[in-house]
């Protein structure tokens, strides 16, 4: 009779475990949270959205969807920069497209971006651009060219050979492979994350209007220093409507590309 196997080592497990446990409570030590006034916490969130929602001032809406439109208007610019940009880079950056040594820089760039927040790429432009909305647009188009030229390679190293290897096989180059094969396949999916990213945008607009980007952002910064908690709350009602709006018809257009793409791909298949 054979012995049982003996079994697996949970060492390496356990080990990663109480690493990580040790770097959770060095966080909190080196962080010095105020525990106290953690516990009063939600008292305070409570307080203050009485303040904002209780009695909300309607006076500056026609400002504040004025505003608003800026910061639409923002993330939509911001965004096809983004996917002017990232598209032809990011496909010269995928295997079997862009020679290594290209390849290897472009990631390398993409990496770079993708570890500077848009904040900060914002802080920078100012001192070049100016206090202008263009200034938000401009960092978001700069800051979404690491991420969505990621999405970019990866989409177009998922696609399947087959249409590939038979542009290839009919005598196309690599720019005839890129047009006829690679392009039309990944063409939904760039697109869902071409509107992905001005989703994306919209809820970044308001955070860059926080340092003086323009749109909804500047204005909910200007009344909140001023503790006008009534315009405040009326802002962020503004706010939390248009980006569930741009959230509902962006994300119905990415669904129905995506669907659409592959009903045609089921007829085409009978």
């Amino acid at each position: 009779m054979s012995a049982l196997p003996a079994p697996p080592s949970k060492a390496r497990t356990t080990v990663w475990s109480l690493i990580a446990g040790l770097v959770i409570l060095a966080c909190l030590v080196f962080l010095d949270v105020d525990w106290a006034a953690l516990l009063g916490l939600p008292r305070s969130t409570w307080e203050y959205g009485v303040l904002m929602f209780s009695d909300p001032t309607w006076e500056k809406l026609p400002r504040a969807l004025f505003e608003t439109w800026r910061s639409i208007s923002m993330a939509w610019l911001g965004a096809i920069l983004c996917v002017a940009a990232s598209i032809p880079l990011g496909m010269l950056a995928a295997h079997g497209v862009g020679p290594t040594w290209l390849r290897t820089i472009l990631r390398g760039v993409f990496a770079v971006i993708r570890a500077v927040p848009e904040v900060i790429i914002a802080l920078i432009l100012l001192t070049v651009t100016g206090l202008t909305p263009f200034t938000g647009a401009l960092a978001l188009g700069i800051a979404g060219i690491g991420t969505q030229g990621k999405w970019v390679y990866e989409t177009i190293e998922s696609l399947s050979d087959d249409a590939s290897e038979a542009v290839a096989a009919a005598g196309g180059g690599k720019i005839a492979v890129l047009r006829w094969a690679l392009w039309p396949a990944a063409l939904p999916t760039l697109m869902s994350f071409a509107l992905y990213r001005f989703e994306l945008n919209i809820r970044m607009s308001a955070v860059l209007g926080l340092v003086g980007a323009g749109g909804i952002g500047s204005m909910l910064s200007n009344y909140t220093n001023f503790r006008e908690w009534g315009t405040v709350g009326m802002l962020l009602i503004v706010v939390i409507v248009a980006t569930m709006l741009v959230d509902l018809v962006s994300g119905a257009i990415r669904r129905r590309i995506m669907e659409g793409s592959r009903a045609r791909g089921l007829v085409r298949s009978r």
